[in-house]
């Protein structure tokens, strides 16, 4: 799949797979920025990206970031297609949950993307799903 990217900093290397088995590409902060305690910040990743027609992104942090004290404030961030001009930014939403400030350096990397396909769908509202209860949330780690 080719998907078109603009450095806004041309500074920054590529987003790249980091490993032969990798499924995810890294991004780069694109400037040096500084998070209080508690607090959240939108890191600058540097780049905008138009993702192919029929495919989404999705932004998460890195299995390293928490090491940093920072976790993402949404869980992931999911790109749409449709956000791809050429000043659209991707920026990396991060809550600092330590009790210091927490700077994080220009070309640091903070985040990684993956793009999926997806196929749009219909509802259908129904009196019945025709299918058997399996129990409730969170029913299948009871035991």
């Amino acid at each position: 799949m080719l998907v078109k990217i603009k450095r806004l900093d041309k500074s920054l290397p590529l987003p790249a797979y980091q490993t032969p088995g990798a499924t995810a590409m890294d991004l780069y902060c694109s400037q040096t920025i500084t998070i209080k305690p508690q607090q959240t910040g939108q890191i600058h990743l540097g780049v905008a990206i138009k993702l192919p027609k029929g495919t989404f992104g999705i932004l998460a942090a890195r299995s390293s970031t928490h090491k940093m004290g920072l976790m993402p404030v949404n869980g992931i961030g999911i790109i749409d297609s449709d956000f791809g001009g050429d000043n659209d930014e991707w920026r990396f939403l991060a809550l600092n949950f330590t009790k210091k400030a927490v700077t994080i350096e220009k070309e640091t990397r903070v985040a990684q993307f993956l793009v999926f396909k997806y196929e749009k769908i219909k509802l259908k509202e129904v009196n019945s799903l025709g299918h058997p209860n399996r129990g409730g949330f969170g029913s299948t780690g009871s035991n």
